[in-house]
């Protein structure tokens, strides 16, 4: 570490980038299994957020997994590395005032609690989207659901490994008997008051 020299001391700071952008940074955090409705509903959550003028950026685990873990596999350790890896992306992303919508299984609450540490509490949305595994399967959007119930695939979240319930999530939502948009504005009406500086500065 003695030849690194970060330059965090001369760069535009968070508070700077936020009253450009004129919204805070954040992250929502997507868990569930697979199939669950995650990424969808975080596809509709930034077409929203976009409509108001608001910047974000999805990271979903198998666009990651295409690109700067593409090199991890599905060990626990690799598992645990892709969610690190990840989380201090999210960090990067929220430092520079951009809301992050984050995809991921992440099936054990280690791994979310770690995320949540290199993230900040502060700035960790945790939506659980706890859709029934009846209906994902149902749904098996994939094919990994019948891949898993052939022994194709081992250690799948849901079948052959488990899935930890977050234990206190900023919201919970059952894709399988709630609209798309009924869910999104549920989120909206959480995070916006949180991330609206304009809001913010008028409750002051």
């Amino acid at each position: 570490m003695e030849n690194i020299h970060p330059i965090f001391d001369r760069m535009e700071t968070r508070s700077e980038k936020e009253r450009l952008l004129g919204h805070r940074g954040t992250v929502v955090w997507f868990t569930g299994l697979s199939g669950s409705g995650k990424s969808t509903l975080a596809v509709a959550l930034e077409r929203r957020l976009s409509a108001r003028g608001i910047l974000c950026r999805i990271l979903d685990g198998d666009n990651v997994r295409c690109g700067i873990n593409a090199g991890l596999g599905f060990s626990e350790e690799d598992r645990r590395e892709n969610i690190r890896r990840v989380a201090e992306v999210c960090r990067l992303f929220v430092d520079t005032g951009v809301v992050v919508l984050a995809c991921f299984v992440s099936p054990t609450r280690e791994l979310r609690r770690m995320a949540g540490r290199i993230i900040g509490a502060e700035d960790f949305f945790e939506v659980y989207v706890s859709t029934p595994l009846a209906e994902c399967e149902r749904r098996d959007v994939k094919g990994l659901y019948a891949r898993a119930r052939r022994g194709e695939i081992r250690d799948f979240t849901g079948i052959s490994a488990p899935f930890e319930e977050p234990e206190a999530p900023t919201l919970r939502l059952d894709t399988s008997d709630r609209t798309v948009d009924a869910c999104v504005d549920e989120i909206l009406r959480a995070l916006l008051p949180a991330i609206e500086l304009n809001r913010k500065n008028e409750q002051q």
